[in-house]
């Protein structure tokens, strides 16, 4: 990963929440929740929690006898997510995936929604994973397919790299859109110890009620904004109306309905 592309800060969190989440995130943070249904009791640990997307939908579906511990290494990110869910059965701690702060086999299951993508050393995060977990635990995480596959990211990634063709911003297809081999992953995934390990991949549709909507959430919400910044702080806007109105032309003017999909791994 590059040096910003786990920088979140001012008004990206709000933004991320706001947009992005209903956008793209919710639907499979509830898939994930329903992935661990079956627990009664016992400790969720969330790595990469972000706004706290998959944390509400966990406590959501899971028992009051569950307790999580939502750790993030970006403390706005928890700060926000904190303000969003106030409830006793959540623990809020700022953690490294790839350096976690507690014993072994503390956890009965260990969620990630689109963050190992993030992770400098993604082995070292699935041997921690493996580490706090309790024998016959498991590990449920999902990852972004190509960003081909997903329409409005695709969009603003192409309208950026060609308003800066000298020095393209390629945060999108480099980090979130740009960890999606399954064999890679299962690959990883084993020799971290996990002997069970199914990937799938999951096609949803991502509605917005206008074309501003994922043009603000992936130009503003999100590391792609330090990008353009960086290249031309001026030129924030017009970046966000120029990705608007790609989308506008192929999705037309009023609500717009893309294409989005994931692999979702689940490794015992």
């Amino acid at each position: 990963m590059a040096t910003g592309d786990t920088i979140v800060s001012g008004s990206i969190p709000s933004l991320y929440d706001k947009y992005l989440g209903p956008l793209i995130f919710e639907s499979y943070a509830q898939d994930l929740a329903d992935r661990v249904s079956d627990l009664r009791s016992g400790r969720v640990l969330e790595t990469a929690a972000g706004t706290g997307i998959v944390t509400r939908a966990l406590i959501g579906t899971l028992p009051a006898a569950v307790s999580v511990v939502a750790t993030d290494l970006n403390q706005p990110m928890l700060d926000h997510a904190a303000k969003q869910l106030p409830s006793g059965r959540v623990t809020w701690e700022q953690a490294d995936a790839q350096a976690l702060p507690f014993p072994d086999g503390a956890f009965d299951a260990v969620v990630c929604q689109f963050g190992v993508m993030f992770f400098p050393d993604k082995p070292k995060a699935y041997q921690e994973a493996r580490r706090v977990l309790k024998p016959g635990g498991c590990l449920v995480f999902n990852v972004w397919d190509r960003i081909e596959d997903n329409e409005f990211a695709d969009i603003v990634s192409e309208t950026v790299k060609d308003m800066f063709p000298d020095d393209p911003p390629l945060f999108l297809a480099r980090a979130p859109y740009g960890y999606h081999d399954k064999e890679t992953i299962t690959a990883a995934l084993r020799s971290a110890g996990f002997t069970d390990v199914m990937a799938e991949t999951l096609t949803r549709r991502s509605v917005a009620q206008s074309c501003e909507d994922p043009a603000i959430g992936f130009c503003q919400g999100t590391p792609l904004r330090g990008e353009i910044e960086a290249r031309n702080a001026s030129r924030l806007a017009e970046a966000t109306a120029a990705s608007a109105a790609r989308i506008r032309a192929r999705f037309g003017g009023g609500p717009v309905d893309g294409k989005i999909q994931a692999c979702v791994i689940t490794a015992r």
